[in-house]
């Protein structure tokens, strides 16, 4: 089979072999946080990216830079040693260059020029310290990479400071920064009545800069991630990707409520927290308590993208920004593992008018768990549809919603089996309702018959057609699909009738042309 795709309408071409696309492989990136340094490099399909290596190490280098104005001692020693480790790790892995950012720790202390010019000096690296604005730009352009279509204001916690940026229509609007990093505000005197006075007035400010109500906030930081996977311990919430998490304000006050009446040590020994992480987040809970009561938002989502990603969506061209995450990751998931790449174009012509009515939202899972459906294939027969859904459910996708993880990693779990009953995934059909629960079963079944059925061009040997009304499954076979539909991709046919409810009925289809 031709492993180019036609055009999928409103998808395009697949653009992983471009040559913009395909300069985006092995980009490194370090990031000299106020609190940790980490060092990510990213590849796969370049508008949804895998992260091939991504290591952090928490120096706090913020550590007392408000009551010293130098950097931590101790922190420095380590960021430099992580640096100078990432360097060599670069050469090995063949990277050209790592680009390198220092934020606001070693832009603050008055010992940060020395610092950059030790790491330079010491490892080759440049650091470009960037300001408060850049930084609120950069972590802005990190979740437009994960939410093409995001609008609302991003709120970036960092060691020693706190960005904001609004968002909408693809691009970063007005930005505004302030001090209200963990690190800072954990030295500032005037014990626990004064850090929240600050806070209030800091806030009060920034809202007067930056009116905002209503909308959606997007979270970006570890000590926000932090709070996001604590939230989870305490609603015993089933899946624990923490990109794209929902909370309400409601659940982040009874989540900071929660905090403050547990031990650390137990909610660390529950969560996997770092000590270090651990340590910041009691004031980040005031931090955020604060937020979300003077801002006032919707509703809250967690970004695991921030700045290492906003400096990835710098580099691409506006054309490859604009595509679906979703949809190219896949793409890139079919060309890489599927046995016949190419095929899920073919699949999902063939099964697409039995999904006439789906909104754009449900048709774009549609695509992608096509592009999915034979990825696990070299997986044990017995276990496809646990690696299916686990893929899915828990795979590093942009531009997808938890119950759409969902859906998509049911659907494919009856790509390969019929039933779900029994399976350890139970706990996370609860994100879905009645309606979505049927609509994936059907979907995976669709597939089931159409991968059986024919393993080249089903849509050229047969026709689907669903008439809900009546409720007949109406497949149209021509000669030659008639001999393809053998005992096995009978029984799967009947299986996909019952899951629609409807009765089955086969015909003959005259040849086309």
């Amino acid at each position: 089979m031709n492993a180019d795709f036609e055009d999928w309408g409103a998808y395009g071409p697949p653009l992983f072999e471009d040559p913009d696309a395909r300069a985006l492989r092995r980009v490194g990136v370090v990031d000299v946080g106020s609190n940790s340094v980490r060092m990510v490099v990213f590849d796969g399909a370049a508008r949804s990216p895998a992260y091939f290596f991504n290591e952090k190490i928490m120096c706090a280098l913020g550590e007392g830079l408000g009551e010293t104005g130098r950097l931590n001692p101790e922190g420095r020693v380590r960021a430099l040693k992580a640096i100078r480790r990432f360097q060599l790790l670069a050469r090995g892995m063949e990277i050209p260059r790592l680009t390198a950012v220092a934020t606001a720790a070693v832009r603050e202390a008055e010992d940060g020029p020395a610092f950059r010019e030790e790491v330079e000096r010491e490892t080759g690296l440049h650091l470009h310290v960037i300001d408060g604005l850049e930084e609120a730009r950069l972590s802005a352009q990190g979740v437009l990479l994960g939410w093409p279509g995001a609008a609302g204001m991003v709120c970036d916690i960092g060691g020693a400071s706190m960005e904001l940026a609004e968002i909408g229509a693809g691009s970063v609007g007005k930005r505004i920064t302030s001090d209200l990093g963990p690190l800072k505000l954990k030295s500032r005197p005037g014990g626990r009545k004064g850090l929240k006075r600050h806070v209030r007035e800091v806030m009060e400010h920034l809202a007067e800069e930056m009116p905002f109500t209503g909308q959606r906030l997007f979270l970006v930081g570890g000590s926000w991630r932090a709070i996001a996977r604590l939230d989870m311990a305490r609603r015993d919430y089933p899946l624990t990707v923490l990109h794209e998490y929902r909370m309400t304000p409601k659940s982040v006050m009874a989540t900071v409520k929660w905090i403050g009446e547990h031990d650390p040590e137990e909610l660390r020994a529950r969560t996997g927290i770092s000590a270090a992480r651990m340590a910041l987040v009691p004031i980040a809970s005031l931090v955020l308590r604060q937020l979300v009561r003077t801002f006032k938002p919707r509703d809250i989502a967690i970004s695991s993208y921030g700045i290492r990603e906003g400096m990835l969506y710098e580099q691409m061209p506006e054309r490859l920004r604009q595509r679906d995450p979703l949809i190219e990751a896949s793409r890139f998931e079919e060309q890489k593992e599927a046995r016949m790449p190419g095929f899920a174009r073919e699949l999902h012509r063939f099964i697409r008018p039995l999904f006439r009515s789906a909104n754009a939202d449900r048709q774009r899972l549609i695509r992608a768990a096509c592009l999915l459906h034979d990825v696990a294939w070299r997986a044990h027969p017995d276990y496809r549809h646990e690696v299916c859904f686990d893929y899915a459910t828990r795979a590093n996708f942009g531009g997808i919603r938890h119950r759409e993880r969902v859906f998509l990693g049911l659907s494919l779990l009856h790509r390969y089996k019929n039933s779900r009953a029994g399976t350890r995934f139970e706990p996370l059909f609860a994100l879905l309702d009645d309606q979505a629960i049927r609509d994936a079963e059907i979907l995976g079944k669709a597939m089931r018959f159409g991968a059986m059925f024919s393993v080249d061009s089903p849509a050229s040997l047969a026709e689907l057609k669903y008439h809900p009304k009546k409720k007949f499954l109406v497949l149209r076979l021509t000669d030659q699909g008639r001999d393809l539909f053998g005992e096995v991709a009978q029984a799967r046919f009947h299986s996909l009738a019952r899951a629609l409810g409807a009765e089955p009925e086969v015909r003959a289809l005259k040849p086309r042309g």
